[in-house]
């Protein structure tokens, strides 16, 4: 097998260029776009293309994350933002539980019922019970302006619970271990687990993969025709992607498994809703048909991409689970309350979120979006008026 090609997308972070390399076993060609980071055996940011195999380390534990953008016909500027933003966090469930009783219904459950790969079958409860619910971590409802003054609506979450334990079961299967039981091998720097797509385990990842993504899909569905429901507005534009999935493609001429962990597929013509941070401006893009797109596999950036660690923005916690709240015991580099008011200042209404996801935790999108240019276009650019996040003192066991 010949030496896979790289193609980086700006600045390479050595540990996470490692990670790449490693996952390259097997594989015929990788990328790195510029907002990526360290993640759990692949770097976040990455795109892989594999002739025979699938792998569900490069998926990750939150299959099927991905975005979803609407717009709609409502002046931004004529909206009651804080009263909004406050139904909101009052109506949609961040972190774990769920504070609203109202059902979220889908079709996807009734696929969990009867699942193919019958151990799914047994997390129906925990899909039902989280189907509709955002998480915590960098998942987040946001409401933006765009450059005509239209209302969007914007959100950022994945599987949840049900992808987690997914993914985690496959893991282990890896290991020759048990759907039920938990992987040994968790480090960040772990080697890649691959699967033979003809192999049972390979067409088994596959469909339960998928079944995780349609959850996802469902989720973000749910959320934001309950927000245009309570907004009693409609939606003219739908931007919806995932992130964190494997997808059967052409590429070079040959077909590939290619695997993209927090890289946005970007196919000419192809539209992608891309978030910056909680005080940045998010973009509609669209794919183009380049040279450079090719070799970026037809993928492009996620969000802005972490700078530090959610310990050094925050500093080092731990969750008393007697009083059910974190404890903080060091202090991290970002002075949150300053976050808040610069916040405030710029006119946005922000619920929930904490130092681990201020922005000075991420690099610019802009800049991060120079380093693919001729890949993609700006479409649409959208100012945040309102973000709902979970809050920092929000434990949840399935965070990204």
């Amino acid at each position: 097998m010949s030496k896979p090609r790289v193609h980086i997308f700006g600045q390479g972070d050595p540990r996470a260029v490692a990670q790449l390399n490693r996952c390259l076993r097997q594989a015929t060609y990788g990328v790195l776009c510029a907002d990526h980071h360290v993640g759990y055996s692949a770097p976040i940011g990455a795109a892989i293309a594999y002739p025979k195999h699938v792998s569900p380390s490069g998926v990750g534990y939150d299959i099927g994350c991905g975005n979803l953008a609407v717009r709609t016909p409502l002046r931004a500027s004529r909206i009651d933002t804080r009263g909004v933003m406050d139904e909101i966090v009052h109506t949609i469930s961040f972190g774990i539980g769920r504070i609203n009783r109202e059902p979220a219904d889908d079709p996807v459950l009734e696929g969990i019922r009867t699942a193919e790969f019958a151990p799914q079958r047994r997390l129906l409860k925990l899909a039902e019970g989280q189907l509709g619910t955002v998480g915590a971590g960098n998942h987040y409802v946001d409401l933006f302006a765009d450059q005509q003054d239209l209302l969007w609506i914007g959100v950022h979450f994945g599987s949840r619970g049900f992808g987690h334990r997914t993914a985690t079961g496959f893991l282990a299967m890896g290991e020759g271990r048990k759907f039920t039981d938990r992987p040994r091998n968790t480090s960040m720097d772990s080697s890649p687990v691959l699967f033979e797509v003809r192999s049972e385990l390979g067409q088994a990842y596959i469909v339960a993969m998928r079944l995780a993504g349609a959850y996802a899909q469902a989720g973000r569905r749910w959320v934001v025709e309950r927000i245009l429901k309570l907004l009693g507005t409609n939606a003219d534009i739908t931007v919806h992607n995932h992130h964190n999935f494997a997808w059967e493609e052409k590429h070079f001429g040959r077909t590939f498994w290619v695997v993209r962990k927090g890289a946005t597929p970007a196919f000419p013509g192809q539209q992608g809703f891309v978030g910056a941070t909680m005080g940045g401006t998010s973009v509609i893009l669209e794919g183009l048909d380049s040279p450079a797109s090719k070799q970026a596999l037809y993928s492009t950036v996620h969000g802005a991409g972490r700078v530090m660690s959610r310990r050094q923005a925050a500093g080092r916690r731990r969750y008393n689970r007697k009083r059910k709240r974190w404890v903080q015991t060091a202090p991290g580099v970002v002075d949150w309350p300053k976050v808040r008011a610069s916040l405030h200042g710029q006119g946005i209404v922000l619920r929930g979120g904490g130092a681990d996801e201020a922005p000075e935790a991420y690099k610019n999108l802009d800049d991060v979006l120079t380093e693919h240019a001729g890949t993609v276009r700006v479409t649409h650019r959208l100012r945040p008026i309102g973000v709902a996040m979970a809050g920092a003192d929000t434990f949840d066991p399935f965070r990204d």
